[in-house]
Order: structure tokens, then sequence, then C-alpha cells
């Protein structure tokens, strides 16, 4: 789940980016505002790459997936990409805890081998 998450978000980094940089073009937004909750909002994606796996951590990815959709109400664009982020997002947490799951059941049926293997091996 780890590397999906992670990926979705360093992705948003940039897409935040760019935004404010639209954002930047708005006469009723002073430049110390916009990067001001930009700065914000791409600091929070990069931390969260290294919580994700933390509680709480998917929890926060959708706290900034919404910011990330309440921004179109600034760059209209925001919207659809807002909901592109959100889809990935969901689809970076499902499918990374079924890529766990399968990680962890691997495991335990190598180290069950392995066991297995020692102790057949091992002279009486």
């Amino acid at each position: 789940m780890r590397t999906l998450c992670s990926s979705t978000l360093l992705a948003e980094f940039f897409v935040i980016g760019f935004a404010g940089l639209v954002a930047m073009k708005s006469d009723s937004l002073s430049m110390t505002a916009v990067w001001t909750v930009c700065g914000v909002a791409m600091l929070l994606s990069l931390l969260l790459c290294g919580v994700i796996t933390r509680p709480g951590g998917v929890q926060l990815g959708w706290v900034l997936q919404a910011a990330l959709l309440l921004s179109g109400f600034v760059v209209p664009m925001m919207f659809i990409l807002g909901v592109a982020f959100a889809a990935l997002w969901w689809a970076s947490v499902h499918y990374g805890r079924i890529i766990d799951e399968h990680k962890a059941r691997w495991a335990a049926a190598l180290a069950e081998n392995e066991a297995a293997r020692d102790g057949a091996a091992a002279p009486e």
C-alpha cells in the first residue's frame, strides 16, 4: 500500500504546485495566500508519504483529497483533477491493502516451508 499511496501523493504534490501557478493569475487572490495554502498542501502530501502506514495516515490522505477537490472553487479544472485523484487514492488504498495481504501470505508460506525444510534436514 505504501508504494501505491506514495506515488499518488507525489503526483498530487506536482499538481498542487501547478494549480498554485494557475491560481496566481487570479486578481482576487494574493500571491502570499496562494502559496501559503499550496505550500501547506504540498508539504502535507510529502509528509503523508512517510506516515501513510501509521494510524490515521489514510484518513489524512482523504482529507487532502477533499481539499484538492474543494480547490476547484478557485481553479475550476481542479474539480476534474480532484475527482481523478480521489479515485486514484481509493484505488491505491484498496489495491494496496490487497497486495499487502498477498505479501503477508506469501511470507508466511515461505517461512513455513523453510521451517519444514530445516526440520527435515536436521540430524537426529
